[in-house]
């Protein structure tokens, strides 16, 4: 949960700047974005050590709480007060993903992932990835941020992922760090940054954290069960409370994207008069 918050915090900033600058070396300069930089690090170091100890299932739902004070924290650098439409938006996507992932059993399971299993999800990801971006081109507004946003998203999720399998497959061996898999987490961490960055310089906080949080856990989720092994829920009696969730979480998600940028457009200046 403190490294939720701490991520919450860092987006945030990290966000204001992208929306003034736009997602461009220029935020290399900003002290406030490199502030938000380790802000939301040291909360993804926090989240790493928690994925170290228990499934990706049981993590990565935690995250989704965020949701809840990013929104408004946003609306606060922008000095503005967080509309309604925000807060009702986040929370039913918090409540909803939340409901979801409680549903998923909370049994642990040493991870392991072959080296065809990882380059199919790095590969899979990348085309995802490269899909959302591609679409995002032909898109504006809310539209184009979530776009971005699902992407990114993904990319986080691919993180998480390889975090748990190297951090849960340590067992106090230090050794097993000098795997390929390590190296490769840096890596997807940057473009993990990149691509947030582009999805926050559009303006729509709300949508586009939105997407992440959404995204990140149901990628996870899956990675966690297809290619690591962890349990899934089943049973007839845990439909319907998968249905209200499902309905909170587009319900949330369609209120969200309704909203106005956090940035206004200049208004032009008038054309002098002509003389004579």
């Amino acid at each position: 949960m403190a490294g939720a918050l701490g991520y919450a915090l860092g987006a945030a900033l990290q966000q204001y700047e992208a929306v003034a600058l736009g997602a461009t070396l220029r935020l290399m300069g900003r002290t406030r974005w490199w502030i938000g930089g380790v802000i939301g690090f040291t909360g993804a170091c926090l989240h790493a050590v928690a994925l170290s100890f228990a499934p990706l299932i049981v993590i990565q739902p935690i995250s989704v709480a965020t949701l809840v004070f990013a929104v408004p924290l946003a609306a606060w650098l922008h000095g503005r007060r967080p509309h309604r439409a925000e807060i009702t938006g986040s929370v039913a996507v918090a409540v909803g993903l939340l409901g979801l992932m409680l549903l998923i059993p909370a049994h642990d399971v040493k991870p392991s992932l072959s080296n065809g299993a990882a380059i199919g999800l790095i590969v899979v990801v990348g085309v995802f990835t490269g899909v959302c971006f591609t679409v995002a081109r032909f898109l504006s507004g809310a539209a184009k941020a979530l776009a971005m946003a699902v992407g990114a998203g993904s990319v986080t999720a691919t993180v998480s992922t390889f975090v748990r399998v190297v951090g849960g497959g340590l067992s106090g061996d230090m050794a097993r760090l000098l795997h390929w898999f390590t190296v490769v987490i840096p890596v997807l961490l940057i473009c993990a940054v990149v691509l947030l960055q582009k999805s926050y310089a559009v303006g729509y906080f709300g949508i586009a954290y939105a997407g992440v949080q959404i995204v990140d856990p149901i990628t996870s989720i899956m990675a966690g069960a297809l290619l690591l092994g962890e349990p899934v829920p089943t049973g007839v009696g845990q439909v319907i409370p998968a249905i209200i969730a499902s309905v909170l979480l587009v319900g949330g998600t369609i209120t969200l994207s309704r909203l106005t940028p956090d940035h206004s457009h200049p208004t032009p200046a008038p054309e002098p008069a002509p003389v004579g």
